[in-house]
């Protein structure tokens, strides 16, 4: 369930940083909510307003996008350290509020200084959802997506899609995704189409920007392994490896860009011949875990 209020606060997560910026500007400091978190337990809260847990909920839902946001862009530290209780607290105050499950899993699982880079507690939140809302075949297909794109287990993700699949109005094409994970143990291809999909059915907001960044870092890995492919042919061509990649060009061997798809120039590491996303790219991210057996 995604209720106008809980997408509206998603749709005002950009203004946070500028709101911040002005009680900055009066504090001298940014303290991102690292004030105590007096209650940890979603009873306790419950007890506290009984009646108005849905109201509650959407409160707490709206501090969690703020903390969020407020260490994403200002904190140094960057521990996301009450991420997960804020979201135990909102999901037990409303354990059918969709939204908070989906965001709060990527917000824990994103890496660091994007998310918490947590994803089995992403995992969990999401886990925690299906059990609240066993109907919501979308849950289990996050949940199924997480497994495989953030540890790199394809079996477990492919049951879990099996599962998702047999749910009443769950997409056509999960079924196949399953199968595809398990004959193939999982490629880059089915990560594209993970994070496509997770973009086709986001609202605008934190959860479709990340998964347009997700496919820009595929698309731009993609080109890396086509400039390595050229090196590989100047060398066997000339008998060494090109000092810098601008002597693919001259050479005919490569006549696209040379960069990301951020326009960040890739990082060209002679002495093994590979190209890869430079890490001053925003692009940059490790290697993903090998999918599993």
């Amino acid at each position: 369930m995604t209720r106008p209020l809980a997408v509206l606060l998603l749709l005002l997560v950009p203004v946070v940083p500028w709101s911040q910026s002005k009680i900055d500007e009066r504090a001298g400091i940014f303290r991102a909510q690292e004030e105590v978190l007096y209650l940890w337990s979603g009873e306790q809260v419950r007890n506290l307003f009984p009646g108005f847990e849905d109201l509650a909920a959407d409160v707490y839902w709206l501090r969690t996008v703020q903390y969020f946001g407020g260490q994403r862009v200002y904190s140094r530290k960057k521990d996301f350290a009450l991420l997960r209780p804020l979201v135990e607290i909102t999901t037990t105050l409303d354990p059918r509020l969709e939204i908070a499950y989906r965001y709060g899993a990527v917000f824990l699982s994103e890496l660091p200084p994007t998310g918490a880079g947590r994803p089995h507690e992403g995992i969990e939140i999401l886990e925690k959802g299906t059990r609240a809302m066993p109907e919501s075949w979308r849950l289990r297909q996050y949940l199924g997506f997480f497994y495989f794109l953030y540890l790199g287990d394809a079996r477990r993700a492919a049951a879990v899609l099996e599962e998702a699949a047999e749910l009443p109005g769950a997409a056509f094409w999960l079924r196949t995704l399953a199968a595809d994970l398990l004959a193939r143990g999982g490629d880059r291809a089915a990560s594209r189409q993970m994070w496509q999909r997770m973009f086709d059915q986001s609202e605008e907001g934190i959860l479709r920007e990340n998964a347009r960044v997700q496919l820009a870092i595929l698309d731009s890995r993609d080109r890396a392994d086509q400039i390595t492919e050229a090196v590989q042919k100047f060398e066997r061509r000339h008998g060494r490896r090109p000092h810098r990649l601008e002597e693919l060009r001259r050479s005919g061997l490569w006549r696209g860009p040379l960069e990301d798809l951020n326009g960040v120039p890739f990082h060209y590491d002679a002495s093994r011949g590979r190209v890869s996303i430079s890490r001053e790219s925003p692009l940059w991210r490790p290697e993903p875990p090998a999918a599993g057996g």
